[in-house]
């Protein structure tokens, strides 16, 4: 059983990272110099070896020694070069999330996708969201398989996973809202169900700032509210945002919003997640 701190994970992907340095392709939509500089940071800290996925011409524009691959649709091509196996691992990078993810899924033959995003607080310190999807975790199920996922994607880092479950209000608002006695319905029925597989979870109603001390994996009452979460925390609270993998065996794709421009960071982590998933699946041969 791994450590419930996940105060040294950074170490972990970047060591996992630099192991193993595969090659990474990104998605690249209406390059600039930041785009370009955070891919080539990634390459010349031995991360990976970093593939650009968009407009040749608009990328040679701004200068670049990386390896491109030509496209007027990034959405579909970084898909297509993850099934194909031409990269280890893709980033979405700048790429529209709605065409990406929905090429995705056509490509390599899944329903649904379920996303774990790597986020630091306003100190540095690492922890899970999900769902961070506007569309996602809207029913029990889904959430349930968030955490079943979620659990085992980071066992994989080495750490035991603590998980925290959030709905829109106290026990003592139940009455005032339908959707709000809705969301801490189904908070209880999910927490129960997680420590019926075994799961250390604890249902902290809307107090976040009590889950944040103790778990270190956080799952929002349904996407809209993570994503606010995520966009509040990363683009007005002084955290960041790693990236957000999505949880499969086979292949890595790392998801990240098309603001903020550093990319560094998720290229690292998706190279990372490459030897991790060698590893895991090595040891299952």
């Amino acid at each position: 059983m791994g450590s419930r701190n996940t105060g040294n994970l950074l170490d972990i992907i970047e060591k996992r990272a630099l192991a193993n340095r595969a090659k990474v392709a990104i998605g690249i939509r209406n390059p600039n110099e930041k785009i370009l500089m955070s891919a080539k940071a990634a390459q010349d800290a031995g991360y990976a070896d970093v593939v650009l996925v968009g407009n040749k011409k608009e990328i040679e524009d701004i200068g670049t020694d990386l390896e491109i691959v030509d496209t007027d649709e990034p959405e579909k091509t970084i898909g297509d070069v993850l099934a194909s196996g031409y990269v280890d691992a893709s980033v979405r990078g700048t790429a529209r999330a709605s065409g990406a993810l929905s090429h995705l899924k056509k490509v390599l033959g899944m329903n649904k996708l379920y996303r774990l995003a790597l986020l630091l607080d306003n100190n540095g310190n690492p922890f899970f969201l999900a769902p961070v999807g506007i569309d996602e975790g809207f029913d029990n199920d889904d959430k349930i398989e968030f955490i079943r996922l979620g659990v085992e994607h980071i066992r994989r880092f080495g750490i035991e996973p603590v998980v925290g479950i959030l709905s829109g209000g106290r026990i003592g608002d139940i009455g005032r809202d339908e959707w709000v006695d809705r969301t801490i319905s189904n908070a209880e029925f999910v927490t129960a169900r997680g420590l019926e597989m075994g799961v250390n979870i604890t249902n902290y109603n809307i107090l976040i700032e009590d889950a944040i001390k103790e778990a270190n994996f956080i799952l929002a009452p349904d996407g809209i509210s993570g994503n606010l979460i995520f966009r509040t925390l990363v683009f007005l609270g002084g955290g960041d945002g790693i990236g957000a993998p999505v949880l499969m065996d086979d292949y890595v794709f790392v998801d990240t919003s098309r603001v903020g421009g550093h990319y560094t960071k998720a290229i690292m982590l998706a190279s990372a997640l490459v030897d991790i998933n060698k590893s895991k699946n090595k040891n299952l041969g």
